[in-house]
């Protein structure tokens, strides 16, 4: 008796169906650790905001705030001070172990001459990576930024950081996500031309902590600057008070400025007759002011991310051209 197709028996099961195929399926699995991690990133900082802004709120309403003003020893600021630091090294820590290993673990291992003798480009090829690594940092980015400007903004008056330090500006608003992904750029262009991962890595670790240090020093810059004018003897007025100060000068009543520790080094009555014979009259503050914040933000976002696409262009030149 001959056994047709329905009698056989099913030995198998049927596949399930991918939501990926093709070379988004081969990247999203060969960086799976790297997705996961940085899912794990976003779920657990997500936690640890939470957490600490509720902690804070509680010390705060039990020490009267706002209506009573807060001794310096009253606020506990060590919590703040660690999740301040963990978002500033967030972009430093993308750039080394997400970027610089992206390609040029590929390169060092030959898996890139593998997968690109097949029918994919290499620049199709990268491209695919770019767009899932890009994705990938954005989600921490944006959704840790989002969550500390919630617990900043209400606060900001006791934080221990002022909004024109480095550590409150690049952790709220559009920074954030900007900065993680150019420093996640500025990882992979180097791992692209070094090809070795762990000299990449040391290479983008150092060109990260340079590009951070002028990357605050830049921010003076993000918007014009005002000048205050106000009487020599007078308190510096209330509305200074969250502004970023850029320079001082003393002037005298025709205008003329003079720099602001040109009395203050001598006697008080020779403080007092230098004063006189300079005809200072006025203080002259030049600063940026809180308002303005929101604009510098998006400003700053914006030059990030035409870096990114530079680099990411240059990158994607590169491939085109050169073998992998």
């Amino acid at each position: 008796m001959s056994t047709t197709l329905t009698d056989a028996p099913r030995t198998g099961r049927t596949p399930r169906p991918r939501m990926l195929r093709g070379l988004s399926w081969l990247v999203a699995r060969q960086h799976r650790a790297a997705l996961l991690a940085l899912l794990a990133v976003t779920v657990l900082g997500s936690i640890w905001l939470v957490y600490e802004r509720g902690h804070m709120k509680d010390v705060l309403d039990a020490a009267g705030w706002p209506g009573k003003e807060l001794a310096q020893p009253t606020f506990d600021s060590d919590g703040v001070g660690l999740v301040l630091t963990a978002l500033g090294g967030l972009p430093l820590i993308l750039a080394v172990f997400v970027g610089a290993p992206l390609v040029a673990g590929d390169q060092e291992q030959g898996t890139a001459q593998l997968v690109t003798t097949q029918s994919v480009s290499r620049m199709r090829w990268v491209a695919t990576k770019f767009a899932w690594i890009y994705a990938a940092v954005l989600v921490p980015g944006v959704v840790l930024s989002a969550l500390f400007t919630w617990w900043w903004k209400p606060y900001r008056s006791v934080f221990p950081s002022q909004w024109s330090e480095g550590a409150i500006f690049d952790a709220t608003g559009p920074v954030l996500p900007a900065l993680c992904l150019f420093m996640t750029a500025v990882g992979i262009t180097v791992g692209v031309l070094v090809r070795r991962v762990l000299t990449s890595m040391a290479i983008t670790f150092v060109l990260a902590g340079a590009v951070g240090v002028f990357w605050d020093r830049m921010i003076v810059n993000l918007a014009p600057t005002r000048t205050l004018t106000y009487p020599l003897e007078a308190d510096m007025p209330a509305r200074l008070n969250e502004s970023m100060e850029v320079d001082r000068w003393i002037g005298s009543a025709d205008g003329h400025l003079y720099g602001w520790g040109l009395c203050t080094k001598e006697t008080e009555a020779a403080s007092d007759a230098c004063v006189e014979k300079h005809g200072i009259v006025n203080n002259v503050y030049e600063y940026l002011g809180f308002d303005q914040m929101p604009a510098m933000q998006w400003t700053g976002a914006g030059v990030l991310l035409a870096g990114t696409v530079v680099l990411t262009a240059f990158v994607l030149w590169r491939v085109s051209r050169r073998p992998l």
